[in-house]
């Protein structure tokens, strides 16, 4: 089992840069094989042979009984406190994660140290998986090539991403197309995510998502959510899924674009910080079949209406969200991760 080393701390800056070279990369590409030519990319080159998918369940019964022991001594379960942060923490934060949900918590982290390891059956169904239901292809495609870029992974080796998330940030990514209520919205995102204008690397993001995600269970954000579900990694997917519709909420209503992706993920991460539980509720309702919308500050739904939509409430008078500039200082606590 590889792993992946070092803290999450710095991490962003090698994701960032993959949002910057992505548009160059892109216009290269396309003006030698067009603009979708990935979804044949697995009819050529060297491939393993035919890959029956993998569903999320049986990838994490796999996480649950493989040897994760090397990956277990790095993690760090919550964000280090001191003096006064850790005194109003303990009076005034969030309650503490329940005991007997603590094992499946450092999974998740255990999960998030691990690299993407070519011996590894499992992880290869997972990188094929994740390719043909994106993509829509019945072949399999080479474990190195371009169609991983044209995914919005940096390079032709999706595992040199995964730093800071690990295979965590490919079992988010599995969970969302492997989910049948999630699937469209997956595909939703991945479809903006290739628009003439407001492309953006689909991978990258997602990966940049996932790292919100640890950020927020971390500092135990998560846990009266996780005490009451009686649940951890569920619930780190739902928010996964949930910060994915804010994003494609806010990307599609409000014309963003790779020069403000630094922006919307700063934004995404002190929602998802400040507002778990909205960000759950409202995933729900999308998911029910409301329509979902994005005002300054948070969410809105119609009191009716039917069908799976966006309607944007943002109009002239209202104000967009403010976001900090990507090279503003940031204050932080010990062990969060930066941005940039």
């Amino acid at each position: 089992m590889a792993d992946v080393g070092g803290e999450l701390v710095g991490v962003q800056g090698f994701l960032w840069s993959g949002l910057c070279l992505f548009q160059c990369n892109k216009l290269c590409r396309e003006s030698q094989a067009g603009p979708f030519s990935f979804i044949f990319a697995g009819l050529v080159g060297t491939s393993a042979g035919h890959v029956p998918l993998i569903a999320f369940n049986e990838a994490l019964q796999y996480f649950q009984t493989a040897d994760l022991s090397e990956c277990r001594k790095k993690i760090q379960p919550t964000v280090e406190r001191r003096g006064l942060s850790a005194m109003a923490h303990f009076f005034f934060g969030p309650p503490r994660l329940h005991q007997q949900l603590r094992g499946e918590r450092d999974l998740a982290l255990a999960i998030a140290q691990c690299g993407l390891d070519n011996n590894e059956k499992v992880h290869m169904r997972i990188l094929q998986t994740i390719y043909k239901k994106l993509t829509g292809s019945r072949f399999d495609c080479p474990r190195y090539g371009a169609h991983w870029e044209e995914l919005g992974f940096q390079g032709m080796d999706p595992g040199t991403d995964l730093r800071g998330t690990g295979l965590l940030g490919l079992m988010q990514i599995l969970y969302f197309v492997m989910d049948s209520r999630t699937l469209p919205l997956a595909r939703d995102v991945f479809k903006l995510s290739h628009h003439e204008s407001q492309n953006f690397p689909f991978c990258v993001m997602s990966i940049n998502i996932t790292r919100i995600v640890i950020q927020v269970l971390r500092e135990e954000h998560l846990s009266r959510e996780c005490n009451r579900r009686q649940q951890v990694i569920a619930v780190l997917n739902d928010l996964y899924v949930a910060t994915s519709l804010r994003l494609y909420i806010i990307w599609k209503t409000q014309q963003k674009t790779i020069s403000d992706s630094g922006f919307v993920l700063k934004e995404l991460e002190a929602f998802a910080k400040k507002k778990p539980k909205q960000l759950l509720r409202y995933l729900e309702i999308y998911m029910s079949g409301r329509a979902v919308s994005v005002i300054d500050g948070g969410f809105q739904h119609p009191s009716s209406s039917s069908g799976v939509y966006l309607s944007s409430a943002i109009s002239n008078s209202s104000k967009e969200i403010n976001f900090t500039g990507v090279c503003d200082p940031q204050i932080e606590m010990e062990g969060e991760a930066r941005l940039i």
